[in-house]
């Protein structure tokens, strides 16, 4: 899941305790009212199967239902998985192979129309007609996905996904245990849409759903607007409760200092930008109540195209890796207040990870300095040197400014560097097509959920790299069959064995690490700034703030 923040200025930053969980007294005080939101671009395609923003899939949370859901709680009670349009999570058979999903009824699309067995079975099987990002990487475990990733449009998962309408349930058969199925049904991109749902990308053309909103208008150019889905009733308070607001507003267009200063003068609720590091001393002492600061699994880093010259040399590679100040970085983003260097793919915390850092100045487990010697040497050796390297951003401030700075650097190696900045609501897709030939990119992921295998497998699976597609989320075309070998064991191991999988998965990234696949730069903390006239402000560890369970009145 992709897409946030921008030194001592950033001290008075503090984060702001959660209020009181919401309750049926609070709903009928607080309800109502129009929250605004500002980003300074729209996030693409508006269809849950095919976008994979944080941006959107945080908008989905209240809009899109799945199978199973994870919790809508505060902290790390967030990754808590729930059932939601299945009744309770149905038991393994068939050494774990076989699970027969229980449908809900009574629950209503937006459209009026009634969920069924038909709209479960039919979503699983756009998820691979619409060539989801995640189709041959989350879902080629189910019987019938390798053919439905050969041919697309005629996909049926034969044999993988099967209803039974008199029973009103769904049963799902897998090629093999999957430790983390429940995981990948929680998210998005399987979320239960109508079962005459278009089997193409509906661009700007919302979908129906069957959370309490629904998206009432969506202009990428301008903003979307979602209202109260009239149909919606609650059947589970964990999995979909009721919001507040009437309606949520989401404007696009707004610079980043616009944007600041909008949420200043409550003429905006919430801003989903990085706040400009010129303006982080300034919210953080006059508005330091609306400020909260939260740690995330998430980094920041550069995909080098590994196919593509100068990076398929790996000295080139590398000699960008030991070349990086990342001091300087973070302070770009804001200071160690906001972000903390790395040189791993696995961020802290996570399962698996291991502290390793190989491209510093004095190798071992953390960062100290850049080896600018060391990177000069590896780039004469390379043979690279003289080459022309464009760094694809995002057009944001802080993502410009790690461009410019990326563009010095690479000129004092020895490349003829140029930033290209695009428009944000395109550069994700744009970067991940081999047809564009991109070079080198900045780009952050933020995990799916809290699995080793969502940083490692999916941006460095070979089965996650699909040239000529904009959703080939393995950017940097990186493909080790011993290295990808190695992922598919500590995949099958933890069905039964955890702890041992988090071990292997550590040495997969120590792997990817030293092939030098891509540059991690730093791992971030999120800020949220809202308006004075925001309650209830909620985090979940997740999905990350829980929109509609703030209120505005």
């Amino acid at each position: 899941m992709k897409k946030f923040i921008a030194g001592a200025a950033t001290a008075a930053l503090m984060t702001v305790a959660a209020a009181t969980p919401s309750s049926a007294e609070y709903l009928k005080e607080h309800r109502g009212g129009t929250m605004r939101l500002l980003s300074h671009a729209a996030a693409g395609t508006i269809d849950p199967h095919i976008n994979y923003t944080l941006q959107y899939w945080q908008i989905y949370q209240s809009t899109y239902d799945g199978l199973i859901a994870f919790q809508k709680a505060a902290g790390a009670d967030g990754f808590v998985k729930v059932p939601d349009i299945a009744e309770e999570f149905p038991k393994p058979t068939n050494d774990g192979k076989t699970y027969v999903f229980k449908i809900r009824k009574g629950i209503k699309f937006s459209n009026g129309k009634e969920l069924g067995v038909k709209d479960v079975v039919a979503s699983l099987q756009r998820i691979f007609k619409v060539s989801s990002p995640t189709a041959g990487g989350f879902y080629s475990v189910i019987v019938g996905a390798d053919k439905c990733i050969k041919d697309p449009k005629t996909c049926t998962l034969e044999g993988g996904v099967v209803g039974d309408e008199a029973a009103n349930t769904v049963t799902i058969n897998l090629t093999r245990a999957d430790a983390e199925i429940f995981d990948k049904l929680a998210l998005p991109h399987a979320a239960i849409l109508p079962a005459d749902s278009p089997t193409s990308d509906v661009g700007s053309n919302p979908l129906p759903g069957t959370g309490p909103y629904m998206f009432s208008a969506y202009d990428p150019n301008k903003g979307m607007t979602l209202v109260r889905n009239p149909n919606f009733k609650v059947w589970s308070e964990q999995a979909q409760p009721d919001g507040y607001p009437d309606v949520v507003q989401y404007d696009f267009g707004p610079t980043e200092e616009a944007q600041v200063t909008a949420v200043q003068n409550d003429q905006a609720d919430w801003m989903f930008d990085e706040a400009p590091a010129d303006r982080l001393a300034e919210i953080g002492t006059k508005n330091k109540e609306q400020v909260h600061v939260t740690p995330l699994t998430a980094w920041w880093y550069l995909p080098f195209n590994n196919n593509l010259a100068p990076f398929d040399n790996i000295k080139a590679r590398q000699a960008v890796n030991y070349a990086l100040d990342r001091k300087a970085l973070v302070n770009l983003f804001g200071g160690p207040v906001l972000a903390s260097p790395v040189c791993q793919v696995l961020p802290p915390g996570f399962p698996g990870h291991v502290d390793y850092c190989p491209y510093t100045k004095d190798p071992g487990a953390k960062w100290s300095a850049p080896d600018m010697e060391k990177a000069k040497k590896l780039v004469e050796e390379s043979g690279t040197k003289g080459q022309k390297v464009t760094v694809i951003v995002e057009d944001k401030a802080v993502a410009k400014s790690i461009g410019v700075y990326l563009q010095s650097l690479l000129t004092e190696l020895g490349y003829v560097a140029e930033v290209k900045p695009i428009s944000p609501d395109i550069q994700f897709t744009y970067i991940q097509n081999t047809n564009n030939k991109v070079q080198l990119s900045v780009t952050q992921w933020y995990q799916d959920y809290p699995a080793a295998s969502d940083f490692l497998n999916i941006l460095f699976g070979c089965s996650s790299f699909t040239p000529g597609s904009d959703s080939s989320i393995n950017m940097a075309g990186y493909c080790n069959k011993d290295v990808d070998a190695k992922m598919q064991k500590a995949l099958a191991l933890g069905v039964t064995d955890q702890d041992s999988a988090n071990k292997l998965w550590a040495e997969v990234d120590k792997a990817v690490t030293d092939d030098s696949a891509a540059a991690a730069l730093f791992t971030p903390k999120h800020l949220d700034f809202v308006s004075k006239r925001l309650g209830n402000f909620q985090f979940n560890s997740q999905f990350y703030w829980m929109v509609t369970q703030s209120w505005v009145q």
